[in-house]
């Protein structure tokens, strides 16, 4: 008995996160029935019993902290680092969590909100980019993911323009369009591999640019499916916050990852 359960376990979560096999069925359900739980009961016990109020500066300090998470994991794959579980994925997203909450504590305690936090993140972000500037072997998937970035942003920010939606989804968009960038430019340019499950069918079938209406259509079923299943305004503006997470952390890692193995 024990040896089958180990044997799933190996099998469809940890092999996947050394192998770089990515995502299959099993984990996936497993990891987004991990991360819904997570975002409702990190509202619910940390955020709003410390009276953090979930606004542009609860986004901005968790940032430094994503960008850390993300790019650890990106040096991982650079064989800068060497892997463990708890820089892999998605183990890096424990790390990045366990890091950041004593900095939040103090910061409600100490009434500095967010500016513990902030530091604290941003000193972890510069020791992981230092490593990724050091390491870099070429600089041009970065310059075609701001490409794509670039003019995917100046779409949103135009129909953000003509009709407005709540500003702190905008953030999520606009990472979630960064994410779409560099996973295009890694897939459609540099040869890289899908890791997601359904999104690798689907690339195999249309070609990464398909990305863009997948996504997008997914934004926004999100953005209205929040809007009427969580009706108190912060719980639902915690979860944009999950949201933009889960855009900026593949999109910090993903270039950072290819200028770490592609020269030139």
């Amino acid at each position: 008995m024990l040896e089958s359960v180990w044997q799933f376990l190996n099998q469809y979560f940890i092999e996947p996160m050394y192998t770089r096999e990515g995502y299959n069925a099993v984990n996936t359900f497993v990891y987004a029935l991990l991360f819904g739980l997570g975002v409702i009961y990190s509202y619910r016990y940390i955020i709003k019993p410390l009276r953090i109020k979930v606004d542009e500066r609860l986004f901005w300090a968790v940032t430094p902290m994503v960008v850390f998470g993300a790019t650890v994991r990106a040096l991982v794959d650079g064989n800068v680092l060497k892997p463990n579980f708890w820089i892999l994925t998605p183990g890096i997203f424990f790390t990045a969590f366990f890091l950041i909450l004593p900095a939040i504590f103090a910061d409600a305690k100490l009434g500095t909100y967010p500016k513990v936090t902030v530091g604290w993140g941003t000193v972890l972000a510069l020791w992981a980019n230092y490593l990724l500037i050091t390491n870099a072997k070429g600089w041009r998937p970065y310059e075609l993911t701001m490409i794509h970035t670039v003019i995917s942003w100046a779409a949103v920010l135009a129909y953000y323009k003509w009709r407005p939606f709540d500003k702190l989804y905008l953030y999520a968009v606009l990472a979630h369009m960064y994410d779409m960038g560099s996973t295009v430019v890694g897939i459609h340019y540099y040869g890289y591999h899908e890791v997601h499950w359904i999104e690798n069918h689907l690339v195999q079938w249309f070609g990464a640019y398909f990305y863009y209406p997948w996504i997008t259509l997914i934004l926004v079923a999100v953005y209205y499916g929040l809007k009427y299943l969580v009706p108190d305004e912060e719980e639902r503006r915690f979860w944009y916050l999950a949201i933009y997470v889960l855009g900026l952390g593949p999109a910090v890692r993903d270039p950072a990852q290819m200028v770490l193995q592609i020269s030139g």
